[in-house]
């Protein structure tokens, strides 16, 4: 089926995940599909959007809508951004560049994860859209400075640190699956692979997915390519982040914050936004889900800083009742994650179309015509509290 006939049968991202879960092999899917432990961050993040209700202010004259944002001194069409996605070639063939050039279509963000497959020239050729970087910090210092120096001449125009990934997460699925990068072949994998030819014809002529991103810096003193599992600093604090903020003259986000408290801290520090992330579920079993603590964070930060956040977005609905809580943008991660897998840069674009569609009908129907006019009196939870 060519792209534009498959395009045509999917009118939402839960649709986008059925189109994935076919395509890829049953190892890849669990893995951008999957959470950690017992997968109840994952659940509680989908299940607490329907604790969030909508109260629509109609009737109102909303024939002229508007959907931009403005963050860092411009003004974006969509309060969406392409959240960084790790190992993104192992969904399509350079999925990375992909990623760019649909969000490019739209003229929003994308954020290149230093878990990729592609390096930062191919990264910043691709579309002429918003590029900003994400940074795994690794042990070292010296690493850390040169990521931000080459971040910096390559030309990217905002930066995000997670802080989230101290150490690494048990997700079983991949255990059980025997997930890894690059790929460790077993007969049970190689059936995976075969089984699902659409991938394999794809992906396969272009050799194993690698994230070669990561290992372009020397992470030791040794200059060594460390093993994957020890990739990630557990001494990240915020001196490391006071540190980096003198490094990165650009706009500096924070990404996976999810204690209110840290809001004040990275107002002191300099930080230019927070992103609220859970890495969605993927990392801390039996975390908050981000919305419900996302009122805190408002509270917190009065005004001072921008809110991003992530983490179980699959709807119109679930981003507008994000904004109207007070966020001032959302990154979509998994939802670009399948559409990525299922057609590509086309499939990127036509997953943000949906959404944009999906915001737009929403704000109309709460009879709302700009972004910076939702507000919390649009929402109630279950039980009518506020």
């Amino acid at each position: 089926m060519n792209t534009a006939r498959k395009l045509k049968r999917i009118h939402s991202i839960a649709d986008f995940r059925a189109a994935a879960r076919r395509v890829l092999p049953r190892m890849v899917f669990d893995y951008v599909d999957g959470g950690a432990g017992t997968e109840s961050t994952l659940a509680e993040n989908a299940a607490a959007f329907e604790r969030f209700r909508l109260v629509s202010a109609a009737p109102a004259d909303v024939s002229k809508r508007s959907l931009a944002i403005s963050l860092f001194g411009g003004e974006f069409p969509l309060p969406l951004i392409v959240a960084p996605l790790g190992l993104a070639s192992s969904f399509w063939v350079k999925g990375e560049l992909a990623l760019a050039r649909g969000a490019a279509q739209h003229g929003i963000p994308w954020v290149l994860s230093n878990n990729a497959s592609v390096m930062l020239d191919e990264a910043m050729a691709a579309g002429d859209g918003p590029k900003w970087f994400q940074l795994y910090v690794p042990p070292s210092r010296e690493a850390t400075k040169t990521w931000a120096r080459l971040a910096n001449e390559a030309g990217f125009e905002a930066l995000q640190i997670t802080v989230d990934t101290l150490v690494p997460s048990r997700r079983l699925r991949d255990i059980r699956r025997g997930f890894s990068m690059p790929f460790a072949w077993t007969p049970a994998k190689l059936f995976d692979v075969v089984t699902h030819p659409d991938w394999t014809s794809r992906i396969g002529p272009h050799g194993i997915p690698r994230p070669q991103l990561m290992f372009h810096v020397p992470w030791g003193a040794s200059g060594a390519a460390p093993d994957m599992r020890t990739r990630l600093s557990p001494a990240l604090d915020w001196d490391l982040i006071r540190w980096f903020r003198d490094e990165w003259k650009k706009p500096l986000m924070v990404k996976g914050l999810a204690d209110p408290r840290q809001a004040k801290i990275a107002l002191d520090a300099g930080i230019d936004a927070i992103v609220i992330s859970n890495h969605g579920g993927r990392q801390l079993d039996g975390a908050v889900a981000t919305i419900e603590i996302l009122p805190e964070f408002v509270a917190e930060v009065g005004g001072k800083l921008p809110i991003l956040i992530d983490s179980g977005f699959r709807t119109g609905a679930d981003v507008v009742k994000a904004l109207a809580l007070g966020a001032t943008a959302v990154q979509i991660g998994r939802a670009a994650a399948y559409a990525v897998a299922t057609a590509g840069e086309a499939g990127v674009a036509h997953a943000i179309g949906l959404l944009r569609s999906e915001i737009d009908s929403t704000m109309a129907l709460c009879g709302i015509t700009r972004i910076g006019d939702l507000n919390p009196s649009l929402i109630r939870r279950r039980g009518g509290e506020r």
